[in-house]
């Protein structure tokens, strides 16, 4: 039987709690977390604001945002925006703006998010602790990062070197990282969203390994996937059916899952035909890299390998994947402007999100966009992301991958129950 949107009474508000996801893909602990964020919120629904066709981490993602999208939906998301690119390929502070701005923007009321530590109340003093030694600790930060380590490194080092008490955060942990820029950025844009965490189940974020039953982490299970070629049944058991079934469809439809092995010939012309003054210009390429890279590539027969050349203690992996991304797009420093999001970018809906947004449309913080040909300017960063994106597949994938962007209606779930 298929379910109709609920019936919502006039003058009734419809109480929403927000997620920040990539669901690459999304697993049995993706669902946790969303059966979690609305049970201790309290929420009539659940908002993903999620990253689009690239990551955080500077990678393609597995599969295309629309097939994430509806992963999210039939696991329990409710409304799924896009976080635009100029924030979803960023460092924590930037990425964590720009997806705190659009929660905002949506009406929820609270944000959940999954953390090493799983309770909220380290992270408020945290940030309490690091705002009354910002002298000192920047000066350190400083410090390590002219001994060469990483700027994450050098924040880790430096926020032991003040001598923590145990009530505070781990911050050698990525998600509680993470967290606590989300908590921060919910301060400095004074939204007045409630902050939540939940302690992450069973797998850590970099896991390579299985380690439980039924928890992994996305990491692992895209491990097994690119080991595993087409027995896909060694991962069956972390994923909901509908994400599993999912998968199945678009590697069948497109006839593989996306890697960045897929690019690397497109990013090796790229960095060998531009002069060292040219890649300067992009972002996050500065300090001479241009030059490590262009020497590196020459010699290169895959990506892994460019990037094992490129490896220093000073870049992290994740760094130097976004810079390769950002070379790849052609992304300038000029166009990843920090601040907060400019539009809502509608992915897809289940029947009671589409029963918000009728109720809620007008009072939106941000313009409502569901198609990019209306908004042609604000998107392009994110057009030509999803243009990107679909050259790592071949021949007529390419084109119905890339008409997906232009044609495709966000995708709306009658009942989450139902197999997709």
């Amino acid at each position: 039987m298929v379910r109709g949107p609920p019936v919502v009474n006039e003058g009734e508000k419809m109480k929403a709690v927000g997620v920040v996801v990539e669901y690459n893909p999304f697993h049995n602990g993706h669902k946790y977390h969303l059966d979690q964020a609305k049970e201790q919120s309290g929420a009539d629904i659940v908002i993903a604001v999620m990253s689009g066709n690239f990551l955080q981490r500077g990678e393609p993602a597995l599969v295309s945002k629309w097939a994430r999208a509806e992963m999210a939906l039939y696991g329990g998301a409710d409304l799924v925006f896009e976080l635009p690119y100029a924030f979803a390929a960023q460092n924590a502070d930037i990425f964590a703006d720009g997806a705190i701005s659009v929660l905002a923007a949506a009406g929820c009321e609270s944000v959940c998010f999954g953390s090493e530590a799983g309770e909220i109340d380290s992270f408020i003093s945290t940030l309490e602790f690091l705002a009354n030694h910002e002298t000192e600790f920047q000066a350190k930060i400083k410090k390590y990062n002219a001994l060469g380590y990483s700027y994450p490194k050098s924040v880790s080092l430096s926020f032991e070197a003040l001598e923590p008490d145990g009530s505070l955060l781990d911050l050698s942990k990525p998600n509680n990282i993470l967290g606590l820029q989300y908590v921060a950025a919910i301060n400095r844009h004074g939204s007045g969203l409630r902050p939540m965490t939940i302690k992450r189940k069973n797998a850590g974020y970099h896991d390579e390994h299985f380690s439980s039953e039924t928890i992994a982490s996305a990491t692992s299970i895209r491990k097994s996937l690119f080991s595993n070629g087409s027995n896909m049944e060694s991962i069956q058991s972390y994923l909901p059916r509908s994400s599993f079934h999912l998968l199945m469809r678009y590697k069948k439809h497109y006839g593989r899952f996306h890697s960045w092995e897929d690019y690397w010939p497109l990013l090796k012309y790229k960095l060998l035909q531009s002069s060292p003054e040219e890649l300067a210009t992009i972002h996050e390429v500065e300090e001479g890299l241009e030059y490590r890279l262009r020497e590196n590539s020459l010699h290169a027969t895959s990506f892994m390998e460019f990037m094992e050349k490129i490896k220093t203690k000073r870049y992290t992996w994740t760094r130097l994947q976004r810079v390769c991304l950002h070379i790849l797009m052609n992304v300038k420093r000029s166009e990843m402007q920090a601040g907060t999001a400019k539009y809502l970018r509608l992915l897809g809906m289940s029947a009671t999100g589409r029963a918000y947004l009728q109720k809620n449309k007008k009072v939106l913080g941000l313009p409502l966009v569901s198609r990019p040909s209306a908004s042609k300017d604000l998107l392009e960063l994110d057009i030509r992301a999803s243009r990107i994106y679909s050259l790592g597949l071949d021949g007529d994938s390419q084109d119905r991958l890339l008409k997906e962007e232009f044609s495709q209606p966000p995708i709306q779930i009658q009942d989450k129950k139902t197999s997709c």
